[in-house]
């Protein structure tokens, strides 16, 4: 059984007010999604990918991680999720774990929580809130929308009896906006 990382980074960013993107953005001395990419890595996946598309973060990827680029980002994070599943699906893995690339504080102990439990959908809770990261089994991957901005989150509310909790320690805060980074900084 091999898992998969993946490191959902696509989007446009619009409402951090900024020259630069919040991915960019500096986080307690790194870029935003750095903090993500080193918590996937840590976590001891057998391969980590990163799904691009608005911004070019190529130099923020390390060479030992798979660059996927979206050219489809602007139609919503199914499209993310869609090409990695069909890149981790043709690279022969059994399962995938996607997280966000604006979530730099949740640890790499979440990542690895969620990878290594059982179920077709495992989803981290953080405080009893639902979060990413999100294990999928190879096996619900078609069942997963391939066009809006929901991702798994729809067939996680169409189908509760296949998801599974995970209690995590760490904090989901997305960093959306320029306010958000002073204030989670």
């Amino acid at each position: 059984m091999t898992v998969a990382g993946v490191v959902l980074a696509a989007g446009g960013g619009s409402r951090f007010a900024s020259d630069e993107h919040k991915l960019r953005a500096e986080f307690r001395g790194r870029p935003v999604v750095s903090w993500v990419i080193d918590a996937a890595l840590a976590a001891g996946f057998d391969q980590v990918y990163v799904v691009t598309g608005a911004v070019d973060l190529g130099d923020l990827v390390p060479e030992h991680v798979a660059e996927i680029r979206n050219p489809r980002w602007a139609e919503g994070q199914s499209t993310s999720l869609a090409a990695a599943i069909d890149v981790v699906r043709a690279d022969g893995h059994d399962a995938l774990v996607v997280g966000l690339g604006d979530q730099p504080l949740i640890p790499a102990a979440a990542w690895r929580s969620v990878g290594a439990a059982a179920g077709l959908i495992v989803t981290a809770t953080f405080d009893g809130e639902r979060r990413p990261p999100v294990r999928l089994d190879a096996s619900i991957w078609d069942r997963i929308p391939r066009n809006g901005d929901a991702g798994a989150r729809t067939l996680m509310r169409q189908q509760p009896d296949l998801v599974s909790e995970i209690p995590c320690r760490g904090n989901p805060v997305d960093i959306d906006t320029v306010e958000d980074l002073r204030q989670w900084s």
